[in-house]
């Protein structure tokens, strides 16, 4: 059963549901989504009864802003409660507390930010949403200097955006120590035996020490075998805590020279978001990652990458981090992007007037041309910006 809602869902992800005839909860906000009336449409009191009756049912939602309708019909479920130990941050800490005694966090008040002493902080440390997505307000702080910076930036008048309350909730902050090590994102679910099931690791590289933005997520059949094993061991350790079957989830955690994991954060019921990193592996390598979710199926690795193992395949997010307001651009050329990768397999332009974002790129590159990666990784985009007169 799908949960669709906005910001975006895919031509990959649509066809998938409509190729496989899946369920679709036919909410006012997947219908204003996805105007599509030969899709298998199924009732909300439908949904919410079969819900009840099977509660390890497989759900899967496109967007955190789907989110509210489960937790508006099953407050008290335990579904919900799993959810709502992955989106707020302080709680998932707590959960995890016996598992990384060591490490400091706390939650504030976004009113109270201002008066924090800085006696009580250990630097350096990440100060971030309790609720959150898409590495917004996150800001990681190294020494008293930084946190002067980030306090004047951290007020209710500059944080306004646009997203639902649960999906960034910016009255509550977590403050939590920096996490060393290389980042990654994976994809995966717990079957329904509540085992964990690899779909897709990327690496999530960053432009400099204090970068904590998107912009560059990358997977190959190095990167897999490489983490996979030490994943599932240390994700299933998470979903015997919270009893997780049929159980989709992105998970960004960092991995240290010693090789020991620890998580960022985990976002419940779906895979990357706006319809990303599943995406890239179906058109990539012809692994459908919603498919493999619903049919409870294994992915096997020594086939997938078969005659593609020198090749590299990242998504890419546009952010606007050219300093040009949104108002004042024309044109972004996309086209003029498409040159500057090897084998771009996807642009998804989106209204920069709307999001907070230009669009994606879907790339393929070889692993001896990796330049092309940190071209964009470091750039402002300002090349494929033209301004208005």
């Amino acid at each position: 059963m799908y949960l669709l809602d906005k910001p975006f869902a895919s031509d990959f992800l649509i066809n998938t549901i409509k190729d496989n005839n899946y369920q679709v909860v036919a909410t006012k906000e997947a219908y204003d989504l996805v105007a599509d009336k030969s899709l298998n449409w199924i009732s909300e009191e439908d949904a919410i009864t079969k819900l009840k009756q099977n509660h390890s049912l497989p759900i899967y939602s496109n967007s955190e802003n789907a989110l509210s309708w489960i937790h508006n019909h099953f407050g008290e479920s335990k579904l919900s409660k799993q959810i709502n130990a992955f989106k707020d941050k302080a709680k998932f800490r707590k959960l995890l507390k016996s598992e990384f005694l060591d490490f400091k966090f706390q939650k504030v008040k976004l009113k109270s930010i201002q008066d924090i002493s800085i006696e009580d902080l250990s630097f350096p440390f990440v100060i971030k949403p309790s609720v959150g997505f898409l590495s917004l307000g996150v800001y990681i702080v190294k020494n008293e200097n930084d946190w002067i910076k980030v306090k004047k930036e951290i007020t209710p008048q500059n944080l306004k955006h646009i997203f639902p309350k649960n999906v960034i909730d910016t009255s509550h902050f977590i403050i939590e120590d920096f996490i060393s090590g290389e980042e990654y994102a994976v994809d995966y679910y717990h079957n329904d035996k509540g085992e964990v099931v690899i779909l897709n690791v990327l690496h999530h590289v960053f432009s400099s020490e204090t970068d904590t933005s998107d912009r560059v997520y990358s997977t190959s059949k190095t990167i897999i075998n490489q983490h996979k094993t030490e994943l599932e061991q240390f994700l299933n350790k998470i979903g015997e805590k919270l009893h997780l079957k049929n159980f989709p989830a992105h998970a960004e955690v960092r991995i240290d020279t010693n090789g020991k994991i620890v998580p960022i954060e985990i976002n419940p019921l779906r895979f990357g978001g706006w319809c990303t990193t599943a995406d890239l592996s179906g058109i990539s390598v012809g692994l459908n990652s919603y498919k493999y979710f619903f049919e409870n199926a294994k992915p096997n690795w020594d086939t997938i990458y078969q005659g593609k193992e020198d090749k590299i395949y990242s998504v890419i997010v546009l952010d606007n981090n050219s300093g040009i307001k949104p108002i004042d651009i024309a044109k972004f050329d996309y086209n003029a992007l498409a040159k500057d990768f090897e084998n771009p397999i996807l642009i998804r332009a989106l209204d920069i007037n709307t999001y907070p974002l230009f669009g994606f790129v879907f790339a393929e590159t070889h692993s001896h041309n990796k330049v092309e990666l940190y071209n964009i990784l470091n750039s402002n985009l300002r090349k494929y910006i033209s301004v208005k007169d």
